[in-house]
C-alpha cells in the first residue's frame, strides 16, 4: 500500500470519530463531508475511481444535502439564530479545513506524481460493475430498491400531519 491509502485512512476514521462525538449537527456534517471525501479518496487509491466517485457524488452530495435540509427544516426561530452564530465561529471551520488541506495535498501528489506501487491494482470500468449488478446481481438490487422504496413510504406515513395532530 501507499501513503495516499494509509492517510486518507487515518483523516477518515479521525473525522468519523469527530462526526459521532460532536454535539451540535452543523459540527458534525462539517466532518461528515470530510469523512466521505477521505473514503473517495481511499477507494481511489485503491483502484477503484467509478466507486470513489460514487461517493462524492451520492454521500457527499445528495446525502448531506438532505441532513442540511433537514437542519433548516427543524430551525426553531428567530430566537436561535445568535446561538448558532455562536456555534459557527471561524475556529469551528478549523478541524474541517485542516482535514480537507491534508486530503487535498493528497489528492494533488496522486495525480501528479501517480500512485506508486499501483501496477498489480486491477481498476475495473464502470460498465463492468453495472453489467454485473444487473446481471448475476439483479435480484439483490431490486431487494435494495425495495428496501429503500419501503422505507421512503415508511418516512412519508410517520411524518404526514394527520399523524401528527393526534
Amino acid at each position: 500500500m501507499n501513503a495516499t491509502f494509509y492517510v486518507a485512512s487515518i483523516v477518515a476514521v479521525l473525522t468519523t470519530m469527530l462526526v459521532i462525538t460532536r454535539a451540535h449537527v452543523v459540527h458534525a456534517l462539517l466532518y461528515l463531508v470530510v469523512s466521505l471525501l477521505s473514503l473517495a479518496l481511499v477507494f481511489y487509491s485503491l483502484g477503484a475511481p467509478f466507486a470513489a466517485a460514487l461517493e462524492v457524488i451520492v454521500y457527499a452530495g445528495a446525502i448531506v444535502v438532505l441532513f442540511v435540509f433537514v437542519v433548516m427544516m427543524l430551525n426553531l426561530g428567530r430566537h436561535t439564530a445568535p446561538r448558532e452564530r455562536r456555534w459557527l465561529t471561524p475556529a469551528v471551520w478549523l478541524g474541517p479545513g485542516l482535514f480537507c488541506a491534508v486530503l487535498l495535498g493528497e489528492l494533488i501528489y496522486t495525480f501528479y506524481a501517480g500512485l506508486p506501487g499501483r501496477e498489480g491494482v486491477n481498476v475495473v470500468p464502470s460498465q463492468l460493475v453495472g453489467m454485473t449488478l444487473f446481471g448475476p446481481y439483479v435480484l439483490a438490487v431490486e431487494l435494495a430498491s425495495m428496501l429503500l422504496l419501503a422505507g421512503l413510504v415508511g418516512a412519508y406515513h410517520l411524518g404526514r400531519k394527520e399523524h401528527l395532530e393526534r
